[in-house]
């Protein structure tokens, strides 16, 4: 028996186990994910009238909270992916970024009429999604940007990580009511193009701010669909035209517009991520 066959056999089971990355990415994703449905569980607790806002933004906070307690617990090191200097200016970043794609796509519909502006509600709903969506892009940028794409590129190299994530990432959104073929490729290009600039810094945060700026700008300034989930906002946007065009029911991630947007993100991110070391895609 050769000695490192023996130092196999000899190795405790539970370091085993955690060294087989599909252990990993469940344990990640129950100390995220859980904290958050825990969190949320709990909130129940409270009377509904008191539940105003802080039950999601501390569902987010748990969701980061038990991601590092994984990190440092399991895979004994400093989450430098999700944690350390420059948080807010990289998180303003992404939310520039993501705003601009957002603000880009809203005004190519308007010019077309594919999206026609039916009136103004009141100002204060534009606070209303606030919460969920800060919610929503941290436990969806963690999930599979720090933990699916990370602990696979690991195993097994970054284009399967690459190709795996993206794919995941639509298929996540299946269920989604009013889901399209246009929906789900221009799913797939947002989640390269939030990929891309993970790759370029190796760190969640910007991704975080462009996913945070796309969903609530929509969602709580225009009330424009967001996936497939109805809108809360302040300036009543409807589609209009041909639903390839518009977006239809599912809002303007349905919509060949943001299709084009987030590809060509995708691609220029990629470009540039490629060209950073252990980054071979370009190459």
């Amino acid at each position: 028996m050769s000695t490192v066959t023996a130092g196999i056999q000899r190795a405790p089971l539970g370091k085993r186990l955690l060294a087989n990355p599909v252990v990993r990415i469940l344990l990640a994703v129950a100390a995220s994910i859980g904290t958050m449905a825990l969190l949320l569980m709990l909130s129940e607790i409270v009377p509904r009238p008191m539940r105003v806002a802080w039950p999601t933004l501390l569902a987010a906070a748990g969701c980061m909270a038990g991601y590092h307690f994984y990190v440092r617990k399991v895979e004994k090191r400093a989450p430098a992916e999700a944690s350390g200097p420059g948080v807010l200016r990289e998180l303003g970043a992404g939310f520039g970024i993501g705003a601009a794609l957002a603000i880009g796509v809203a005004g190519v519909l308007l010019l077309c009429g594919a999206l026609q502006v039916q009136g103004v509600g009141d100002w204060r709903a534009i606070f209303k999604p606030l919460p969920e969506q800060v919610m929503v892009a941290t436990f969806e940028e963690l999930v599979f940007r720090a933990i699916l794409f990370r602990i696979v590129e690991q195993r097994w190299g970054l284009r399967i990580a690459v190709v795996s994530n993206v794919l995941l990432f639509a298929l996540a959104h299946l269920p989604n009511e009013h889901i399209s073929v246009v929906a789900i490729l221009a799913t797939a290009a947002a989640g390269a193009g939030l990929l891309g600039v993970y790759l370029l810094t190796r760190r969640v945060w910007i991704a975080m701010g462009m996913h945070f700026a796309w969903n609530y700008l929509f969602d709580a300034l225009m009330s424009v669909p967001v996936s497939g989930h109805a809108a809360r906002g302040w300036i009543q946007v409807a589609p209009a035209g041909p639903e390839w065009l518009s977006g239809g029911a599912y809002g303007v991630e349905g919509s060949v517009v943001t299709l084009l947007a987030w590809s060509a993100a995708a691609l220029v991110l990629f470009r540039v991520a490629g060209q950073r070391p252990g980054n071979v895609l370009a190459h």
